[in-house]
């Protein structure tokens, strides 16, 4: 991370007729520095994993004692997701081992 010699604010990529520089948004200050290092902040993508059925079928949650609403089996596998905001519990989701009937608990 770069930051402007004028006043102080981050300098963020920016792209002009193929050239790709780094400027500041609040006193407009260019960078005159090399193209490379900028493109190189700019082509950073983050990945995304897809995962196959077959993958799918394979259980390596954690399994947990809850009565599933469906089939009545009472052992589930359960996870943890921060559904609402970051100063509130999180949701529970849980998932028969039985009949795959998913549902969630709010805590």
């Amino acid at each position: 991370m770069q930051f402007c010699p004028k006043c102080g604010s981050t300098l963020l990529p920016q792209k002009k007729e193929k050239k790709v520089f780094l400027a500041c948004n609040k006193c407009g200050y260019t960078s005159t520095r090399s193209d490379k290092v900028v493109s190189r902040l700019t082509q950073d993508t983050e990945k995304i994993i897809v995962i196959g059925k077959e993958e799918q079928k394979i259980r390596t949650l954690p399994k947990a004692k809850a009565e599933c609403p469906k089939c009545n089996n009472h052992e589930a596998f359960y996870w943890l997701v921060q559904t609402r905001g970051a100063d509130e519990s999180s949701t529970q989701f849980f998932r028969c081992t039985n009949c795959a009937a998913t549902w969630r608990e709010n805590s």
